[in-house]
């Protein structure tokens, strides 16, 4: 039996929190959410966590999407990053200059989410 991947998924739109989370979890994904940068850092550093892939929305309270990604690239590098915005480029290439790996445009289709989320992951255990 797989072990569930682990997934955090970050955004202030309780409706997409909840919307993600449902989605993921029917996947098979082990799913933690968070409404905020600030509260996903604690997740984050909280050493019985450890996460798989990073969902986050860039443009959040507290600290931004793109705040949240450059902390984490530098303090867990591993930790494969998708950047979700519903502003346009601007936000997307902030995204990407912090080194998401990946930058999605909403709204968002969950099953590319999913594909996405399910390739890097799998990019990941290709290298170990």
């Amino acid at each position: 039996m797989a072990v569930p991947k682990k997934l955090l998924i970050v955004d202030d739109n309780k409706n997409i929190l909840s919307t993600f989370y449902k989605f993921f979890n029917s996947m098979g994904y082990e799913v933690k959410t968070a409404s905020d940068g600030l509260t996903a850092l604690k997740l984050l550093k909280d050493k019985s966590n450890i996460f798989d892939c990073l969902i986050t929305d860039l443009v959040m309270p507290n600290i931004s999407g793109v705040g949240l990604i450059s902390i984490v690239k530098k303090e867990i590098p591993h930790l494969k990053i998708i950047a979700m915005t519903g502003y346009g480029d601007h936000p997307g290439a902030l995204a990407s200059e912090a080194e998401a790996d990946i930058v999605l445009y909403k709204p968002i289709e969950l099953f590319k989410i999913e594909n996405e989320v399910s390739k890097l992951i799998n990019q990941k255990n290709d290298k170990q």
